[in-house]
């Protein structure tokens, strides 16, 4: 498989605290990865620095083998990789539509039409003309990665996409996140729910004190003792969902 996203022996501080140490990681273009690891591991800290949101002190980031390293957000995003966060960023003043057209650059009637496009198939098109503040939790998520897909970015960054949300919209996310993967989109997830990790991606990596310590297809890595060892005894097949910290 050809190599979308990568990173070389990156490492990032902030003061005394080594977040991300030696990292490297590689996503295929075409597949679903995850990005797993116990609280404080680096894992949104490595998200921070492949989108221009933190800056690498040394090491690299590629994507489709160039160098993006260090690159503002507004540049890593032109380039092809979206993102969503822990915590959504929206814009609650404006209107779920008005959220969507923000990143589009194309004639306004062409920007509606694809931006009701994606509404429609994350389920929210009925609220195009709500004020995005007056949306619950699950739906802003689900704005957020409408908002995120109208880029039509080359990969699609997720930060805990479950984190927060019901059943029933984790497995409305998973079926979306699926369909598109089988178009061709390129995914890599940070996520605390390991049914979710286990049963959507290709490929797990797992960090553990900013290292990676194990990568590779989910029944195996599941089963690895570094692995076990990095999560303190946790039972990583358990529907948990503490919060990260880097």
């Amino acid at each position: 498989m050809t190599a979308l996203l990568r990173t070389e022996g990156v490492h990032k501080s902030f003061g005394g605290v080594q977040a991300l140490d030696e990292c490297t990681v590689q996503i295929d273009e075409g597949t679903v990865a995850g990005l797993i690891g116990p609280n404080g591991s680096g894992k949104t800290t490595l998200f921070n620095v492949i989108t221009g949101y933190a800056k690498a002190d040394a090491g690299e980031v590629y994507l489709s083998g160039r160098k993006i390293t260090n690159r503002a957000p507004d540049k890593v995003f032109a380039l092809g990789i979206g993102r969503t966060f822990q915590l959504t960023r929206i814009f609650p003043s404006l209107t779920v539509m008005e959220n969507m057209l923000v990143p589009c650059r194309g004639t306004r009637a062409a920007d509606r039409k694809r931006a009701m496009e994606q509404l429609e198939f994350v389920g929210i098109a009925g609220y195009h003309a709500a004020q995005a503040g007056s949306l619950s939790y699950g739906q802003r998520k689900l704005l957020e990665l409408a908002y995120v897909l109208v880029a039509d970015p080359a990969i699609v960054l997720l930060d805990e996409p479950a984190g927060g949300v019901n059943l029933s919209l984790v497995n409305q996310i998973a079926d979306r996140i699926r369909e598109l993967n089988k178009a061709g989109k390129t995914f890599l997830i940070v996520e605390h729910n390991m049914e979710f990790v286990m049963g959507l991606c290709d490929q797990v990596t797992v960090l553990d004190s900013g290292t990676v310590v194990a990568a590779g297809p989910p029944d195996i890595v599941r089963t690895d003792r570094r692995v076990l060892d990095a999560y303190l005894g946790e039972d990583i097949g358990d529907d948990a969902d503490p919060r990260e910290g880097t």
